[in-house]
């Protein structure tokens, strides 16, 4: 099958709801999920939001036309819902029989995450289910105003969720089921060496090091270089500031453009060739859009988890 997934707005001027949460990083973050859980049980996936937009009119236009030019079975748009602060729930809009059909059982497998059922509803007035070609359904997985739908919330969980009810089924193996890098206390050389050949960060020579638990000069050279790199003291020494950073950057939090983000996007811009300075501006969006290009993902410059996945594993 070949879905399109639209992580719906992050396309200024076409921007989401706010409330506790932001509705823009949420999509993207169960977006992500969606895309990547699709394409481990072998399904096509398009990814239909786009990287710029002259107009919110625009921004919709073109998810529907990229829909269309590739010809998706499936399209589904992720959303999230904002009102009063009171109301709460999941609902999925539909416009035909045969959306009504799909969206019946995403619903279904939200609601079974402890969600008020709010119903298959008519979507005729939402632009992306009009002028999609193939059955359409968007998704309003909750209210991110409502602090109980906001205590319920799981990404994870979420796109599980929407895969399941599009599909019937869940990778065997899970997607980017990594644990929470920041909360690991495995302080070892070993992890020290594992971690830092995921990061390609190399010895004096440019050789990934030996993984063998030993504090040897070629593991103190590379500390020293992933140390300058994220712009700490260069000790050679791996202290709790140098592990924190670390464990930060594997955690695979999200960045978009105009983000401050000090050690991390140092990281990112010593991995996308760019000059170190800690801020993700103008130079490093137009570079992590070049990486994405690359490597055939949507270039929007957001380092997600697909981003991250193909910098670091």
């Amino acid at each position: 099958m070949k879905y399109g997934i639209d992580m719906g707005h992050n396309c200024p001027p076409d921007t989401g709801a706010r409330g506790i949460r932001f509705e823009d990083n949420l999509t993207i973050d169960v977006g992500t999920k969606v895309a990547s859980k699709l394409q481990a049980l072998g399904h096509e996936v398009v990814l239909c939001k786009p990287d710029k937009a002259a107009s919110v009119r625009d921004s919709l236009s073109q998810r529907c036309n990229r829909a269309n030019t590739s010809r998706v079975e499936v399209f589904v748009s992720i959303h999230f819902n904002a009102f009063n602060g009171q109301a709460n729930g999941v609902e999925v809009f539909a416009t035909s029989d045969s959306g009504r059909r799909i969206a019946q059982p995403v619903l279904d497998e939200i609601v079974k995450l402890g969600y008020f059922n709010r119903g298959v509803k008519n979507g005729s007035h939402l632009f992306v289910l009009r002028n999609t070609n193939m059955p359409a359904i968007l998704v309003e997985c909750c209210f991110i105003d409502s602090q109980k739908d906001m205590n319920l919330f799981n990404s994870e969980a979420t796109a599980d969720a929407i895969v399941k009810g599009l599909t019937g089924k869940l990778p065997t193996v899970a997607v980017n089921a990594v644990p929470d890098e920041e909360q690991n206390i495995d302080t070892s050389v070993m992890r020290l060496q594992k971690s830092l050949n995921r990061l390609k960060v190399t010895d004096k020579n440019g050789k990934a090091l030996v993984e063998n638990n030993q504090l040897n000069p070629e593991t103190k050279f590379a500390i020293e270089r992933f140390q300058k790199i994220v712009g700490i003291e260069q000790t050679g020494i791996v202290g709790e500031t140098t592990w924190n950073i670390i464990n930060q950057i594997l955690a695979k939090r999200i960045l978009r453009p105009n983000h401050a983000g000090g050690p991390v996007v140092r990281y990112l811009q010593h991995r996308i060739g760019v000059e170190i300075d800690g801020i993700f501006g103008p130079q490093t969006e137009a570079a992590v859009k070049k990486f994405q290009r690359q490597y055939g993902l949507l270039a929007d410059a957001i380092v997600g988890p697909i981003t991250w996945q193909k910098l670091i594993g």
